[in-house]
């Protein structure tokens, strides 16, 4: 029995799954792809929920495999993207696709009482890119889904949604805060005061925990 570790890649097009034993050899790779969905507003997203039900399935597999010892499981996803949850911790939200349009024009208030556009990107690291800018995603569903939002208890970014799917823990990851969010302040290593502004609590990062879930 070989001693794996799953990386989970959710790519835009491809989903993947490699196993890695402890000499960096690949054991096992599968892929799929899963045709996009209609979010709530009839723009096209990914399909998280068979996403979702694949991950869970393949992990199954490998669990079940006695060639196999599971002992880690890491996630790696296209950036740009959050889940929102409730307080019983579901999943309340589609995933919304970073392409969706957004008019930066709606933000210019925000942009000008945070020090003006060239300023705040400077600070955050964050071009003014639109919904590719995750804290603007949060606006805007302050903004435009405010039935959805007065039911949100916490964001994730995908890799750590994904990974709390398995912990059940609440947590970031510099790599996705630090991914032109518009959230993380480059100067001061921490969260931009904006978000307390807007009463948004964003979890702690780098929280490392190991955990029995991911061990067969």
């Amino acid at each position: 029995m070989k001693n794996v570790i799953a990386v989970i890649d959710i790519g835009k097009t491809n989903k993947k799954i490699f196993l890695f034993d402890e000499k960096f050899d690949v054991c096992l790779q599968n892929s799929t792809k899963f045709k996009e969905v209609l979010d709530d507003d009839g723009f096209p997203c990914d399909d998280l929920e068979s996403i979702e039900n694949w991950i869970l399935e393949q992990i199954k597999q490998v669990q079940n495999n006695p060639d196999f010892h599971l002992k880690a499981i890491n996630f790696s996803t296209h950036g740009a993207s959050l889940v929102y949850l409730d307080k019983q911790g579901n999943r309340i939200a589609p995933l919304y696709n970073y392409l969706k349009p957004l008019d930066i024009k709606n933000y210019d208030d925000f942009y000008k009482s945070n020090g003006g556009v060239e300023e705040f990107s400077r600070t955050t690291a964050s071009p003014s890119y639109g919904m590719l800018n995750t804290g603007l995603q949060m606006q805007w569903m302050q903004k435009d889904k405010p039935e959805v939002w007065k039911n949100v208890e916490s964001i994730l970014h995908y890799p750590q949604y994904l990974s709390y799917l398995f912990t059940k823990e609440i947590t970031a990851d510099f790599t996705s805060v630090g991914a032109h969010t518009a959230t993380w302040n480059f100067d001061k290593m921490e969260y931009h005061p904006w978000l307390k502004a807007a009463n948004i609590n964003l979890p702690e990062h780098c929280k490392r925990r190991k955990s029995n879930l991911y061990r067969n």
